[in-house]
């Protein structure tokens, strides 16, 4: 159960930080992006992205933002059951799967809501700018890697054979 409280934690964190930037930034239009720089490979620009990671299927016509709420929403119920019936010693997996449920779910609520994701962060070098993402993204990202780490130290368990 403690662990559902830091997917909770995610999301508050989340959409805390996405209505924050979106009061103190105008959004980033083409020829026109204001940013608040930070260091000179990282800074604040407001982006929506009505797509997918990536901005996958941005330009579909309006069909993807029913369809990945859906897909979101399986998702989401999967992993909290997958989380709940965990075993109390799996630490590691439990807090990769409270992670991506998070952000997942932070995600989720502005697709829903509001038919884009809001996006913010963003890292460059000179002119080679990794896509905008959010503190969902970053949950999901730190989530999906802690979730391999707990799949490469996991002891494996012998193989049966039937003779």
């Amino acid at each position: 159960m403690m662990y559902f409280l830091l997917s909770v934690a995610v999301i508050i964190a989340d959409q805390w930080s996405k209505i924050v930037m979106t009061d103190l930034l105008p959004l980033c239009q083409p020829g026109d992006c204001q940013s608040i720089v930070l260091l000179p490979v990282f800074n604040f620009t407001l982006l929506h992205n009505s797509g997918a990671a990536f901005s996958f299927l941005s330009d579909a016509g309006g069909w993807q933002r029913w369809f990945l709420v859906s897909v979101s929403s399986v998702v989401s119920g999967a992993i909290s059951v997958w989380l709940y019936r965990l075993q109390r010693q799996e630490r590691l997996l439990s807090m990769a799967l409270a992670l991506i449920l998070g952000g997942a779910v932070g995600n989720l609520i502005d697709r829903a809501l509001a038919g884009y994701v809001v996006d913010f962060i963003v890292v460059h070098y000179e002119n080679y700018y990794f896509p905008a993402f959010n503190i969902a993204d970053a949950a999901i990202s730190i989530g999906a890697v802690l979730l391999i780490l707990d799949t490469l130290i996991k002891p494996k368990e012998p193989i049966q054979s039937n003779g």
